[in-house]
């Protein structure tokens, strides 16, 4: 594991009184954490990882190999979030070339797709039969757009959407293609087309796209390069957990996990923790929530008249299983998107791309199999031994390496990865959010889970970063609600581009909600009878 100091993890038992109680150590957590110390308020976090900080991004560490849970590209274009950055981790980041493709049967296009590319790469038989299905679905196209894959199918033809869309779309969701919103498909896939891809290919090979301002530069397209903790994202979160600790202000509790947080009638709050060596109780004027929502409803006292809408907000979950090889490594991309009905398998990591200090041996390569499943199921339920042959077994198939190669493995779960967006979602987070804001106005929600919003970390830490400022403030100035973020957010742009709020606005100014404020594509089920569910 990372290094850890003494200091950050306490075993505390009995009752702490602080300004502010924060509910985990993820991104969002820790943000809100050391920034309030450094304003002079006295904090308290409670984590249920006995070793870990970071949440989903957290570095896990075994026999000297490091693992990113997912892989996180530190790039945001809020000058705010890449300030703070710097501030915490002023001296590890590493500059690192960005990278990822599509593997299908044993060969690599690019991602997005490259129109000429693809059909070379599928040989001319195939080609073909994807060029006549593209025609077929131009001339006699589906009139009755209900779905994904109808909506898609159109666009592509039938041939192009089962191997480039159908198989990594339902890995990653859990549902069939023809279960999914086609509006969802016209926002993820907005704007391509096999007529502009083939467009696009002709233009790069003609050198014909630069920008029509004089320039002669490059119109811009995929960042090519991103910076990144030399340890991995869990650098970012140790740092913070040190310095918000060495402020004096601070502390951490590891190993507590959240048994009631109680309103004390005053406008405080009573937080009850699990700990090893007994609960912990924290008093506190405000606290800050970035567990689940579905389970803070649970534990907050008086249950709240929104539990039941609370309770049924769903997750789609993960896990990682990663292969030590003996062999140079397999391919330079970041990752890989599998594109293969034949294995389970959604995406695989190759770490020593997003930093060679991850693998300590440069004569091993490791690489980590991302499984998208649900808490519980057969995937997630399988044993660690098993889950390392089922890897070792499918990148055999693929054709990536050979299992005699594989000299160790390694499996971590990853609950509640990725907030589920269903037809019911928004009605039961607004009634809950619409209570918490009504009834509790010192109760703060922040964070991927803490807000059941899709965000990524920045948007993440933006949600902490206004909360700490209405608690300065004493009211909610900021609608911490209007951070989420785009599918576009990280494929293109400028770093820092929407710069800090001027000193003492009270609101969002234009510029940053243009960052910030929309929202990031899921896809809906279509309902029963054909349509989107409402």
């Amino acid at each position: 594991m990372l290094e850890k100091t003494d200091r950050s993890a306490s075993k505390t038992t009995g009752e702490i009184a602080v300004d502010v109680a924060v509910i985990g150590a993820g991104p969002a957590g820790l943000t809100a954490a050391y920034l309030l110390t450094k304003a002079g308020k006295t904090v308290a976090v409670i984590e249920k990882d006995e070793t870990y900080v970071g949440g989903i991004s957290r570095t896990v560490e075994h026999e000297g190999y490091r693992f990113d849970i997912g892989g996180h590209r530190f790039f945001s274009k809020s000058q705010q979030v890449v300030d703070l950055w710097n501030e915490i981790l002023p001296d590890d980041f590493i500059q690192r070339p960005r990278m990822s493709r599509i593997y299908y049967e044993g060969k690599f296009y690019s991602y997005p797709l490259r129109a000429f590319e693809a059909l070379r790469n599928l040989g001319l038989w195939r080609s073909a039969m994807c060029m006549l299905s593209y025609g077929k679905a131009k001339v006699f196209p589906n009139r009755e757009v209900k779905s994904f894959e109808d909506w898609t199918s159109n666009q592509f033809g039938k041939k192009l959407y089962s191997i480039f869309f159908k198989t990594y779309t339902e890995k990653v969701w859990g549902m069939p293609c023809n279960e999914m919103s086609a509006d969802w498909a016209a926002q993820r896939i907005k704007g391509l087309s096999l007529w502009s891809a083939v467009v696009d290919g002709l233009k790069r090979s003609l050198g014909l796209n630069r920008l029509n301002d004089g320039s002669g530069k490059q119109a811009k397209t995929l960042l090519e390069t991103f910076r990144y903790p030399r340890l991995g994202p869990g650098m970012m979160w140790e740092a913070a957990r040190d310095k918000m600790v060495a402020t004096g202000k601070g502390q951490l509790i590891m190993g507590a996990e959240l048994k009631q947080l109680a309103a004390d009638g005053n406008g405080g709050w009573r937080m009850t923790a699990n700990g090893e060596d007994g609960d912990v109780v924290i008093t506190a004027k405000d606290a800050i929530s970035s567990a689940p929502m579905r389970q803070l409803a649970a534990r907050l006292h008086p249950l709240p008249e929104t539990t039941l809408e609370a309770s049924n907000l769903k997750y789609r979950d993960f896990l990682t299983v990663a292969l030590m090889i003996k062999s140079e490594d397999l391919f330079p991309d970041n990752w890989i998107y599998i594109h293969d009905s034949k294995v389970k398998v959604g995406r695989v990591q190759n770490f020593r791309s997003w930093s060679p200090e991850m693998v300590p041996d440069e004569d091993v390569a490791c690489v980590g199999l991302e499984y998208f499943c649900f808490e519980g199921d057969g995937l997630w339920s399988m044993d660690d031994d098993d889950l390392v042959e089922l890897a070792k077994k499918e990148m055999d198939i693929l054709g990536l390496v050979s299992p005699d190669k594989v000299i160790g493995g390694a499996v971590v779960r990853q609950e509640k990865a990725y907030p589920v967006y269903d037809e019911d979602y928004a009605a039961n987070v607004d009634a809950m959010r619409a209570e918490v804001e009504a009834k509790h106005p010192t109760l703060h929600l922040v964070g991927r889970n803490g807000m059941h919003r899709y965000n990524n970390q920045d948007h993440a830490m933006m949600t902490a970063m206004l909360t700490v400022e209405n608690i300065i403030a004493g009211e909610r100035v900021y609608d911490t609600w209007c951070v989420n973020e785009d599918a576009e957010y990280h494929e293109a742009g400028d770093e820092g581009a929407e710069k800090a709020l001027p000193e003492g606005r009270k609101t969002v100014s234009a510029d940053q909600a243009a960052a910030l404020n929309s929202m990031r594509d899921v896809p809906e089920r279509v309902s029963a009878d054909g349509k989107k569910a409402a």
